[in-house]
């Protein structure tokens, strides 16, 4: 008799232990389901997946940052509301997932969803994204993380995108957006810098002389080789293309540094063929009015890179949680660096025909402005210069 009730009290506590689980369950798919639809319905009013987007207003603005652990409250969400941008753009590490169990990847994802500050961007303030290692998947990893395919899956599904998105259907997550504003044309192009990527070349002192890295550790050097990629063939053959689209302001996410030198740190400068053919490509596209925005280091500030062309400018934001206790070297530096939690705004004016502008500025956790610079779209445009 004692057996019996032992046995029933024992798949009871089964039954009881499966309802929870699948209750459990059930939210964690109400919960995304209805992200999900929030920011679909934010990027529909937007037009974001179907170039109808256009506004009278003659400025478009965009906030964009990098680097936000679930883990934290986030409180600079709500500073960016308040900013009220546009857009903005999560330029990766937008959770830190480091994992090689896609359920815990998931679940890490959940817990950003959960937060209140994140509840209030998504609902007040279209959101696009791409992403860098740790929401990927794993540090510093490229191609051959073995979870990419599931990992694209949560990633696409957590930001809302469409069933129809081209992202669902190509290798990898680069994808472009279009806005009007009256009657110029900004373009978005969002890079993967992952799915493609190879193996990073370990340091191994080749610039030990130079005293001002002596501070701390370096872990990549450069690979000169022209057999390696970044981005991969079908990635670039995509982005000469989408240079060729008219527009009047581009700007490329880049979830890594573009025009910072080298640091020992993860940056395009690990792979300098790779960079240069970016450049080459830009001038021989003669995409006009371009900058890059980056991410990953846990700080702030705008590089300026120099070419035969016109300058390039990286406008770094990351830390929208992170912090990180240094800045490298960067001959390149013209602001910055800002090291507290921040996040960026580009604020793109085209009021005066003749006086059309960027602006470019940090804000900090505390809604300090840090830095600010302006770039006059003229002197980042070929038909100047001919």
């Amino acid at each position: 008799m004692n057996k019996i009730i032992t046995i029933i009290l024992l798949f009871n506590s089964l039954i009881i232990v499966c309802q929870t689980s699948s209750k459990i369950k059930n939210k964690y798919l109400l919960d995304i389901q209805l992200q999900q639809s929030i920011i679909r319905g934010m990027k529909n009013s937007m037009g974001n997946l179907n170039k109808d987007f256009s506004s009278n207003k003659s400025t478009f603005s965009i906030a964009f940052g990098s680097c936000s652990s679930e883990e934290n409250d986030l409180p600079i969400f709500n500073n960016i509301v308040k900013h009220q941008p546009d857009l903005f753009i999560f330029l990766g590490d937008n959770i830190y997932g480091d994992t090689k169990n896609i359920d815990t990847l998931k679940n890490k994802y959940h817990k950003l969803s959960k937060k209140l500050s994140f509840q209030n961007l998504i609902k007040n303030i279209p959101v696009i994204a791409t992403w860098d290692d740790h929401d990927y998947g794993w540090n510093d990893i490229g191609k051959d993380y073995l979870l990419k395919n599931e990992s694209k899956k949560v990633f696409l599904d957590f930001f809302g995108e469409s069933e129809s998105s081209s992202r669902r259907i190509h290798e990898g997550i680069y994808h472009s957006y279009y806005f009007q504003v009256k009657n110029k044309i900004v373009q978005v192009i969002l890079l993967d810098l992952r799915t493609f990527r190879d193996d990073l070349t370990k340091y191994n002192g080749e610039f030990d002389e130079d005293r001002r890295y002596s501070f701390y550790k370096q872990y990549y050097a450069p690979n000169p080789s022209k057999d390696i990629t970044m981005l991969g063939e079908k990635q670039w053959l995509w982005l000469e293309n989408e240079l060729k689209i008219n527009a009047d302001v581009r700007i490329i996410g880049s979830s890594t540094q573009f025009g910072i030198e080298w640091n020992g740190y993860e940056s395009w400068e690990n792979f300098p063929s790779e960079k240069q053919k970016m450049i080459d490509l830009i001038k021989k596209t003669k995409a006009n009015n371009l900058f890059f925005i980056s991410g990953d280091v846990h700080y702030s500030e705008i590089s300026k890179l120099d070419t035969d062309f016109y300058p390039l400018y990286d406008f770094t934001s990351s830390g929208l949680s992170s912090t990180w206790h240094f800045a490298t070297p960067n001959k390149n530096r013209i602001e910055g660096p800002v090291m507290d939690n921040h996040f960026g705004l580009i604020t793109i004016d085209f009021t005066e025909s003749k006086n059309e502008f960027v602006k470019f500025e940090n804000w900090d956790i505390h809604d300090n402005q840090r830095f600010e610079y302006t770039i006059d779209l003229k002197n980042i445009d070929f038909k100047e210069l001919e």
